[in-house]
């Protein structure tokens, strides 16, 4: 049987719910045009809102669909929602944009305590039917207290350990990981490889976007390999959220 070399490029963003680093400015409209040029096949984007009704009044310019919806216009046509934090005004999370069809979807609760509502939003996705080719494409958006992040990443990995191991994954996500022991275990306990120190020798800085000093933003895998990354910097994406995001491009034979 001849063997096909298939590409799958990824990009991992935190949005900060469509507004400017400093939160004055909604440029959901922007962010939309920037993610549409990295041409990539799977987006991942933590801090998305799907509705927010003082905002919708406070801002002449602002975007009634749920945010995911218009992001993933016409270029996504598949897409998930991962809705995490709801309060009175509506609800944010996490969502997945997709140009290959979803399987299957599902939004785990990571969730520790009220005050800090997480997700973990996983799809199946169907790459290369009908060779029923088929990865695992996740995002997710960690805490920040030391407990918390413990917690949630015991979750993680109980999950991850769950999924057939022959399948590919593509972990994707806002980590808040400063201290790289999340990176730790995710790499020695489950042997994922993260793009940023495959390529470069550790993980790449990605916050704040002005002068990006922290490594937050990652992208894990296994059963792929890896072709390309690129932390995507400079004043076009500087001016947009508080974090840069991370693109990578994977090679995938079927």
């Amino acid at each position: 049987m001849t063997n096909h070399t298939k590409s799958i490029s990824c990009l991992s963003y935190n949005s900060h719910k469509g507004f400017s680093a400093d939160n004055r400015t909604y440029l959901l409209s922007e962010m939309r045009e920037a993610i549409r040029s990295t041409g990539a096949d799977i987006v991942a984007i933590q801090e998305i809102l799907g509705e927010h009704r003082s905002h919708a009044m406070r801002h002449p310019n602002w975007h009634t669909e749920a945010h995911f919806e218009f992001l993933a216009d016409r270029v996504w046509t598949n897409y998930a929602y991962g809705k995490n934090a709801i309060y009175q005004n509506g609800h944010h999370g996490n969502a997945i944009l997709s140009k290959h069809p979803f399987l299957s979807k599902k939004n785990h609760d990571i969730t520790q305590w009220k005050f800090s509502q997480r997700g973990l939003l996983h799809g199946v996705l169907a790459i290369a039917r009908p060779n029923n080719s088929i990865v695992h494409a996740a995002c997710v958006h960690l805490g920040f207290l030391p407990f918390e992040q413990w917690r949630q990443t015991r979750k993680l990995i109980q999950w991850v350990e769950q999924l057939p191991p022959q399948e590919p994954l593509i972990l994707m996500g806002d980590f808040n990981d400063w201290h790289y022991r999340i990176h730790k275990m995710l790499t020695q306990k489950l042997q994922l490889k993260e793009v940023g120190t495959e390529f470069f020798g550790a993980p790449q800085h990605t916050f704040p976007s002005s002068k990006p000093r922290l490594a937050l933003d990652r992208i894990y895998y296994r059963g792929l390999k890896l072709d390309q990354v690129e932390v995507l910097s400079g004043k076009a994406w500087s001016e947009l959220s508080d974090h840069n995001p991370i693109w990578a491009k994977f090679l995938l034979e079927f």
